[in-house]
């Protein structure tokens, strides 16, 4: 194999994995190519809920052509035993003769140890191919390991002079028809939308991935400290996609009790100044398995993730029209005293989607 080659089988893999973006948590979404004499003998990716895993999906495709071959995998087989035996043994059982994977697992059950099992079994190992775009790629799962909390990606819909409704509320629609179903096409690889308390009373939003043929529905997250909601779309639909509710201690009993009748799942949270401590809200997602998550917004919610340093990345649709003074702003207020202590955000990426920019902004 030339490395030519080794780059476009990874690169294979790479695109296997994205398919499970959304839809396999709190597992990683990895992808997995099997070559033997430079032909493909069997592809494979993490299957929705997290298993099989890629490498048993590529392997049973392959058969006894996985003697001899290479396995391209875009993370490090695992190591543990599980609800499935590792990854790594299996490998080993059919006979792979290399493991090229892009990324060490630091998940503490593998970190290193999958690799070593193929090693001392006489597979040879190269590890690092294309470890950027994996890591790009695997940016949630990595997140929730090392962090414990999901990665964020903050949405944001402006107007051109940053306003998100008019002064009397009216908010559908501020962006054209192309974007909103770039949004759609976002939740799909998320593993959950998030919208705060006031979002979910003045919108009621259905927060489904809808028009694009998807089965799969990421998990809705309202954050109200007092369960202040009031019937809407999320109540009556709480049994068909799951809706998780995240509340502080001081929620009346009467509230969670209707919820948990209409099918919501109820977890609480720590309260800080105000509201839900956005910190411990995150870390809470985490510890229930989530690893990719778009926030919605609204502008409270939105601004105390910002000012905690709890987005990782802003997707920003601006539309062309201009609300004035007087209308919502698209955040609420970030406590700044001078513009030295404002965030600067890196570009990465501007499109245009409709008549309305999409910019993507990483965040420190």
């Amino acid at each position: 194999m030339t490395q030519q080659d080794d780059r476009r089988h990874m690169a294979h893999a790479l695109g296997l994995a994205r398919r499970g973006l959304g839809r396999v948590w709190p597992n990683p979404a990895v992808g997995c190519v099997i070559v033997n004499q430079g032909r493909i003998v069997g592809r494979g990716w993490t299957q929705p809920g997290g298993r099989p895993h890629a490498e048993t999906v590529a392997l049973k495709q392959s058969g006894e052509a996985a003697r001899g071959a290479t396995a391209y995998v875009s993370l490090e087989p695992c190591a543990h035993h599980g609800k499935t035996p590792p990854c790594a043994e299996a490998l080993i059982v059919a006979g792979i003769a290399r493991v090229v994977s892009a990324l060490v697992d630091p998940d503490a059950r593998v970190a290193g140890k999958g690799h070593a099992m193929l090693r001392e079994a006489g597979i040879a190992v190269q590890t690092g191919l294309m470890a950027d775009e994996a890591e790009v790629q695997q940016r949630g799962f990595l997140t929730r390991i090392r962090r414990g909390r999901p990665m964020v990606t903050l949405k944001l819909a402006m107007s051109l002079d940053g306003r998100i409704a008019t002064a009397s509320g009216e908010s559908k629609w501020i962006t054209g028809p192309e974007a909103r179903r770039r949004v759609h096409a976002m939740r799909a690889v998320h593993d959950a939308v998030l919208v705060g308390g006031g979002t979910a009373r003045s919108d009621d939003p259905d927060l489904t991935v809808r028009g694009l043929g998807v089965a799969h529905q990421p998990v809705r997250v309202v954050a109200s400290c007092g369960l202040d909601l009031p019937e809407g779309i999320l109540t009556r639909t709480a049994r068909e996609v799951p809706v998780w509710l995240i509340h502080g201690a001081t929620a009346p009993v009467a509230r969670r009790e209707a919820w948990q009748t209409a099918g919501a799942r109820l977890v609480e949270c720590a309260e800080g100044k105000g509201g839900l401590d956005p910190f411990a809200l995150l870390m809470t997602l985490g510890a229930a398995g989530l690893t990719r998550v778009l926030c919605e917004g609204g502008g409270q919610l939105a601004a105390s993730l910002l000012a905690a340093g709890l987005v990782d990345e802003i997707a920003l649709f601006t539309a062309g029209l201009a609300l004035g003074a007087d209308a919502r702003p698209g955040l609420g207020p970030l406590g700044l005293a001078t513009l030295a202590g404002a965030e600067r955000y890196r570009l990465k990426a501007v499109e245009r989607v409709g008549d309305d920019t999409l910019s993507f902004w990483s965040c420190p």
